[in-house]
């Protein structure tokens, strides 16, 4: 939840209710993603698939997705394939992420994590089976009113994002810097340009890309979620310092634990804050020639750096 104080800075609030506007937008995203996954024999994997995919979180990646597109000319019943793919990819890996072999986490959104509901070969078979979805969901879900070369560009983007190109490499040099203290800030900015900001670059691209975006709209976009991308771990890491594990719904003080770089750990906490302000603001500038249409993409990135969970 945002605290009203933090909503009243932002320049969009008088004319945008971005509370309600995600209210909406995840119960639209929660109803789309439940019927995705009926549960049919193995009754297991599904529940497994199920049981991460459902767990709550803010959706973030889907409802820029679909805002996106919606900024960009297109529809929602456009852009969901694609926004579920999304959501499905990122559930994946926090499945991953939270198994011993990774991060070794007992809790994820409040909940138990999947590995110890399930059982690890389940959660790491409920993960490949949310991913291999993913991408059969665009390909078989979208539209015949999306042209089929936008559908083919969307795959190859969330394919890239979560490869070793993207999350997967920015996963492996996470590993490898762990314990380690003399970790740059070039290593520690691949690290979450791969690991968390290209996930929501495709959320954002994709949702631009079936909404037919221009080669210039999509420079545009990247720039923006990259943007975000970077400040939005920012955030995350000062949270991992300020929060409680009630507020943060997994465990707090993980970074410190694992004796991870971090960005507070390389400016403080202040200046790591001020960094954050400046990427939403380089951001919302991307959007200025969408006017009025990007009030939605602009308030979502004042409320990356406003929340506190």
């Amino acid at each position: 939840m945002v605290a009203a104080d933090n909503l009243q800075k932002m320049p969009e609030e008088a004319t945008f209710n971005l509370l309600a506007y995600l209210k909406e937008r995840q119960k639209i995203c929660e109803a789309a993603l439940d019927q995705a996954i009926p549960v049919i024999y193995p009754e297991k994997i599904y529940e497994s698939m199920r049981y991460s995919l459902l767990a709550g979180g803010k959706r973030l990646r889907p409802i820029l997705c679909l805002a996106t597109c919606e900024m960009m000319g297109g529809t929602i019943d456009m852009a969901m394939p694609a926004a579920c793919a999304v959501e499905m990819i990122h559930t994946m890996s926090l499945i991953h992420d939270d198994l011993p072999a990774m991060d070794n986490d007992d809790y994820r959104r409040g909940k138990l994590t999947n590995h110890k509901v399930y059982n690890e070969a389940i959660a790491i078979l409920a993960g490949d089976g949310l991913l291999a979805l993913a991408f059969e969901f665009v390909a078989t879900q979208t539209p015949q009113s999306v042209a089929r070369d936008r559908v083919l560009q969307v795959i190859a983007r969330l394919g890239r994002a979560l490869g070793a190109a993207g999350l997967v490499g920015g996963q492996v040099v996470d590993l490898d810097s762990e314990g380690k203290s003399d970790i740059s800030l070039e290593t520690l900015n691949f690290i979450h340009n791969h690991k968390t900001a290209a996930l929501l670059e495709a959320s954002v691209v994709c949702g631009g890309i079936v909404a037919g975006a221009s080669s210039e709209d999509v420079q545009r976009l990247t720039r923006y979620s990259q943007n975000i991308g970077l400040a939005f771990q920012i955030v995350d890491d000062i949270l991992d310092i300020t929060a409680t594990t009630e507020q943060l719904g997994k465990s707090a003080g993980k970074d410190i634990a694992a004796k991870k770089v971090t960005y507070p750990s390389l400016w403080g906490i202040e200046e790591s804050r001020a960094k954050a302000q400046q990427l939403i603001e380089a951001a919302c500038a991307e959007l200025e020639p969408f006017g009025e249409l990007a009030q939605p993409l602009q308030a979502i990135a004042h409320y990356i750096t406003s929340r506190n969970h």
